[in-house]
């Protein structure tokens, strides 16, 4: 949804659940507005450290927001979703938006809107039904967000699309790559460390570790013959070349450290603060 209200890719996007790990912010810039959209983790129960760190940025972003926008994959349980947007005791004001309505008969999304309604966090607010994949009633959604926003100046000078360095979004591309092409275990106990971004006269050098918690695991990143992190380095250079416009260079390694998602200074390293 975040890409889909930007018009740019700013989140990668897997069809794997909890792909998000980090706070991303999209600044968007139009000639009446500035707004500042804060994608976050999913909702989880902690596990690991690494899960304290995804549910701490969905705090810090729901104390500073002036409206949360409560997404809900239509297909899934309502009455889930709706205990968890209670639990979040929202101070904001919250729109409801059902993704995914694409292809669901409109008897389905409207029984959908019914039933998130009169819910608290919607604070009187309709629930707006939408496809961020084929972009359907986004900008319906969009001029919602325009009314309901408070007046202010803006926070961003210039036409920056985020505050986050181009060297976040490397390492998520990559690690984009990582949940289309493994199976379930290996995306989760993954993650990216990008070591080098050099800006050469043609092109632009990266050098990158993915960063697994067993050996086991490295094997089946690097693949027979190393075939699968060939595979994985190709598909992820075509897209950071799309993303800044240059031809670069791409360098993988795979490293172990057991137990990373559970370690302060492994987490604190690979940036998640």
């Amino acid at each position: 949804m975040l890409n889909a209200l930007m018009g740019e890719k700013l989140a990668i996007v897997s069809p794997k659940v909890q792909t998000t790990r980090h706070r991303i912010k999209g600044i968007l810039n139009e000639k009446d507005y500035q707004i500042i959209f804060s994608d976050t983790p999913g909702i989880i129960e902690p596990r690991y450290k690494l899960h304290e760190k995804m549910m701490q940025a969905v705090r810090s972003s729901l104390e500073d927001a002036d409206l949360a926008l409560l997404l809900v994959d239509i297909r899934d349980d309502w009455e889930e979703n709706d205990r968890l947007f209670q639990a979040l005791r929202l101070q904001s004001a919250g729109i409801l938006v059902l993704n995914k309505c694409d292809g669901v008969p409109a008897e389905r999304i409207k029984e959908a809107k019914a039933f998130f309604a009169d819910k608290p966090y919607c604070r009187g607010n309709e629930p707006i039904s939408i496809s961020a994949l084929k972009k359907s009633n986004i900008s319906d959604l969009l001029q919602t967000v325009v009314t309901l926003m408070p007046e202010g100046q803006p926070f961003f000078e210039g036409d920056d699309l985020t505050d986050l360095p181009t060297k976040f979004f490397v390492g998520e591309l990559i690690r984009e790559k990582i949940f289309l092409f493994y199976g379930d275990e290996i995306p989760y106990q993954a993650t990216v460390l990008v070591q080098e971004f050099t800006e050469k006269t043609t092109l632009t050098k990266i050098r990158a570790d993915i960063i697994v918690q067993r050996e086991t695991q490295k094997g089946i990143i690097l693949g027979e013959g190393g075939k699968m992190i060939q595979k994985l380095g190709s598909a992820a250079r075509k897209d950071i070349e799309e993303f800044i416009s240059r031809k670069v260079f791409l360098e993988l390694f795979v490293k172990v450290r057991p137990k990373w998602r559970d370690t302060d200074i492994f987490l604190k390293e690979y940036g998640y603060n």
